[in-house]
């Protein structure tokens, strides 16, 4: 192997100027590993930032792993980055940077920041890679700026790769990229789903993290197979109509040596105050948001993605923790911006500047936040003072409903406020409701488990749950195995317990959530308006005393009226005020034999009554199954006469 061509760069003074100034965000088209020609000699070309660095050398296979042999060369620009040309390198090498500080004679083997790939877990060398693939999506790229817009149905499935589907025949092992592609985008169309959302993909150390402890920003993991694998699985859902959403964490990483943290002897990534750069909840650090090149760094992180992988958004982890300096800390453990402030200023200038670079460059995708606090105007624009987002999950809808379905029925009632409650935010951002993973480990139990009564009850709620979520104004999420009500909570170590579906109680769910989502994208009066209150009206929200609600959803002359019973009592003769006189269809009913019900309704729909009821004009007598959600849709004309 020779020595390091030393006079080959990939950097520009005007890509040196924009890094510098924090600028420069297609940095994985600079830094990292690049297989290259040069002068006829096919090599790899390496570039690394390590502005403390005494000494930088590229140590791995093709060298013996030797620390000493072939050192890179650092520009002169005051840049802090390092870069050479190996001849003879290919693709496939493995390699690490060997780091000499100029500060206390430190010294360690780091794993590439900016490598494409990364050696499966628990072996932690970077590998030599090309990103080239070839895209066979053009027809969704084309039209998704329609299928990722929040007049749009957007329905998540919510995906944890590792634990989707395994092989128990072969040791129990994950499905590889290339194996779920011939699955889970059929699944997911079947089920009518419109995205699915992965748990973070990127390489992570330790598996039980589920992803959210990063090293590699760049790299999808190894675990599944590589990154054209990875593409392969894109490529195969946007084939079959289906958006891919990334999990992905600007908010902090893990400790592990070979990753970012003290990365040249000093706090290059990491705040270097603990009061600013350690978090206390998760034991791992946290990026300083004030570094021009740090913010590159996540910038260019966060567009990777859907630059080379066609992704249709990203769901921002943990955005309350990065905009609050007193998160999770108490008195003391946190120091007060410049103004004496808990708002942690350098963190929003980047969250603003993340989603100005991706909307400006990608304006059909979504970004969406994880926030759990009040912060005003998350989904606003930047420009009237908003931070940008497309979309913020509703926390508050989550926590709020979950517990209120967990109460046994009898004292619902007295609870009313936190099914009605949400409607007085509802508009204030653009949300999305998630019924996450998040709600269904660390013992918190399954959907199905947190639900009251007994086995016909537990699965009458769930259904009245998810058709109470699909008609709320609001993007959905669903966490897998949600969708058919998996009665253990989730074990990343496991696959979902798929034989379930053989049981006509848990098929029920997986229908009533196929219908439900069928109505969902075909009913432009459930999602057209998901985030305008021209959307929604209460039919009635007062009948604390049975706990019914009725509501309407509307779409120009298309308006649907759905109620909830959330009671095991039926309700005979129940009036329901409505604004329009004629035959309302009923369309869908969670109480449905199908679904697992005891099949009471009203026989195919109800005609209003000429007579007013809670300040309508016009009001029906319908027939309310147990624990029931009953949808009906106003037809403009009597379809039994026609």
């Amino acid at each position: 192997m020779e020595g390091v061509t030393q006079d080959v760069s990939l950097w520009s003074d005007y890509d040196i100027y924009l890094f510098k100034q924090g600028s420069h965000f297609r940095l994985y088209e600079k830094m990292g590993s690049h297989p290259m020609d040069v002068d006829g000699k096919r090599g790899t070309y390496f570039s690394v930032w390590a502005p403390n660095a005494r000494a930088v050398s590229v140590m791995g296979d093709f060298n013996g792993w030797a620390k000493c042999s072939h050192y890179l060369k650092a520009r002169d620009d005051g840049s802090g980055v390092w870069e050479g040309f190996i001849p003879g390198l290919p693709e496939g090498a493995r390699y690490k940077y060997h780091i000499l500080s100029m500060y206390n004679g430190y010294e360690v083997d780091k794993g590439d920041p900016y490598a494409f790939l990364c050696e499966t877990p628990p072996k932690t060398a970077s590998v030599v890679y090309d990103l080239s693939y070839s895209w066979k999506d053009e027809a969704w790229m084309k039209e998704r700026a329609s299928r990722n817009s929040l007049k749009s149905p957007i329905s998540i499935y919510e995906v944890h790769l590792g634990s989707w589907r395994r092989v128990p025949e072969e040791g129990n092992r994950f499905l590889t990229y290339r194996e779920m592609a011939n699955y889970l985008p059929k699944y997911v169309k079947e089920m009518g789903f419109t995205h699915v959302e992965f748990l973070p993909v990127m390489e992570h150390p330790f598996y039980g993290s589920w992803g959210y402890q990063i090293t590699g920003y760049f790299a999808p993991t190894s675990r599944y197979g590589n990154p054209a694998d990875f593409m392969y699985l894109i490529d195969r859902l946007h084939q079959e109509g289906i958006g891919v959403i990334l999990d992905w964490v600007p908010s902090h990483f893990p400790g592990d040596e070979q990753g970012l943290v003290y990365f040249d002897g000093t706090h290059l990534y990491e705040h270097a105050d603990p009061r600013k750069g350690f978090h206390p909840d998760w034991k791992s650090y946290i990026f300083n948001y004030g570094r021009h090149e740090v913010r590159s760094f996540l910038i260019s992180s966060a567009r990777f993605w859907f630059d080379k992988y066609h992704i249709d958004g990203i769901r921002v982890d943990a955005v309350a923790s990065m905009l609050y300096l007193d998160y999770s800390r108490k008195e003391g453990e946190w120091i007060p911006n410049e103004y004496g402030g808990k708002e942690n200023l350098e963190a929003i200038y980047f969250i603003k500047r993340l989603n100005e670079v991706i909307y400006g460059d990608f304006p059909d995708v979504q970004t969406i936040a994880e926030e759990s606090t009040a912060w005003p105007m998350v989904t606003r624009p930047t420009y009237i003072g908003g931070l940008g987002f497309g979309m913020k999950w509703n926390m508050g809808w989550m926590h709020d409903t979950l517990h209120y379905m967990s109460l046994d029925p009898i004292y619902r009632k007295y609870h009313h406020n936190q099914l009605t409650f949400s409607i007085w935010y509802a508009f204030n951002e653009n949300f999305m409701l998630p019924l996450s993973h998040d709600e269904v480990v660390h013992g918190k139990g399954s959907l199905l488990s947190k639900m009251p009564g007994d086995d016909w009850q537990r699965f009458a709620n769930l259904r009245l749950l998810f058709g109470y979520m699909f008609t709320h104004p609001g993007k959905k999420l669903l966490f897998m195995g949600e969708e058919f009500g998996q009665w253990s909570e989730w074990n990343h170590d496991a696959s979902l317990d798929w034989h379930l579906l053989q049981h006509p109680f848990h098929e029920g769910v997986s229908r009533w959530v196929r219908d439900l989502n069928g109505l969902y994208s075909s009913e432009r009066a459930l999602h057209e308006y998901d985030h305008d209150p021209r959307g929604f009206e209460w039919s009635d929200f007062s009948d604390w005393e049975q706990s019914v609600i009725a509501y309407l959803r509307k779409d120009g002359d298309d308006v649907l009226l759905i109620v909830c019973n959330f009671t095991p009592v039926p309700r005979f003769d129940y009036k329901v005020g409505v604004p329009r006189e004629g035959f309302w269809k009923e369309v869908l009913n969670s109480d449905a034999v199908e679904y697992g019900g005891s099949g009471l309704g009203n026989m195919g729909g109800s005609s209003s009554i000429n007579a007013s009821f809670h300040n309508w004009p016009h009001h029906l007598s319908l027939t309310l199954p147990p624990l029931g959600a009953v949808i009906f849709k106003h037809e403009k004309t009597d379809s039994r006469k026609v």
